[in-house]
């Protein structure tokens, strides 16, 4: 079973979300001495990033951060770049003591993911920051979605559905500016997070919850498999929880 809380609104969402997190990455501290995470972008993680790096008690130097996903081709001066919003948001507030793994999928896509798949190979993930996407995406998985590669990242192509809604939250000024490849975390691997904490604000993404949570598990619907998922917490707002029976 899907863990569904629902908040009053964005802002109380991201610090319910960001607090959930933050205890288990200091649990996981305590327990081992170390943190491994995995860390998003998008209009749904500012308030998550925001209150995440102002929490209390975490060395977060024994903290290493995996980056979810990132454009092909994509320039880190572009204003749409994730490894910039995640540096601006993440890294620098945190005096850049963090151990950050960005994929940089400028050149050589193919490449980086085997790159960042042969870094985040050696680390247990403690909690998974992600979003669900206006189609039901999880991560750059659009659908229908690959339930079964075991590759940690992989090269994606965008359906016009999530390239749109890029372009509706403003990073691009028209759809042919949105590239149409990505390097994502693939769903496998997202899945062997110990704890996934999804943050998904906005009526824009109603139908995509209620398929996520009440609909069956189908790679139509990608973020439908958490519902496999031993620990995952579903923070929404009334807007977003507002088509759920």
């Amino acid at each position: 079973m899907i863990d569904i809380r629902q908040l009053a609104d964005k802002a109380v969402l991201g610090e319910a979300a960001a607090k959930l997190g933050a205890e288990a990455i200091r649990a996981a501290i305590a327990a081992k001495g170390k943190a491994s995470i995995i860390v998003a972008t998008g209009a749904s993680q500012f308030e998550v990033l925001q209150n995440l790096v102002a929490a209390e008690g975490i060395d977060w130097s024994k903290v290493t951060a995996f980056h979810l996903d990132e454009y092909v081709g994509m320039d880190i001066a572009h204003p749409a770049s994730f490894r910039k919003f995640l540096q601006e948001r993440f890294v620098d507030p945190l005096g850049g003591v963090v151990a950050f793994h960005p994929i940089n999928a400028e050149v050589d896509a193919p490449a980086e993911a085997e790159r960042m798949s042969a870094l985040i190979a050696d680390h247990d993930i403690d909690v998974c920051f992600a979003g669900i996407g206006e189609n039901c995406h999880l991560a750059f998985n659009d659908p229908p979605a690959d339930f079964e590669t075991d590759k940690p990242y992989i090269v994606v192509t965008l359906d016009e559905a999530c390239r749109k809604q890029q372009m509706g939250e403003g990073w691009f000024p028209t759809l042919e500016a949105v590239p149409e490849k990505a390097i994502s975390m693939s769903i496998n691997q997202i899945l062997k997070s110990k704890l996934i904490i999804l943050s998904v604000p906005d009526e824009r993404k109603a139908q995509a919850v209620k398929d996520a949570v009440e609909g069956k598990i189908d790679p139509v619907h990608p973020a439908s498999i958490v519902q496999k998922h031993p620990h995952t917490v579903l923070f929404l707002d009334p807007a977003s929880a507002s088509k759920l029976s």
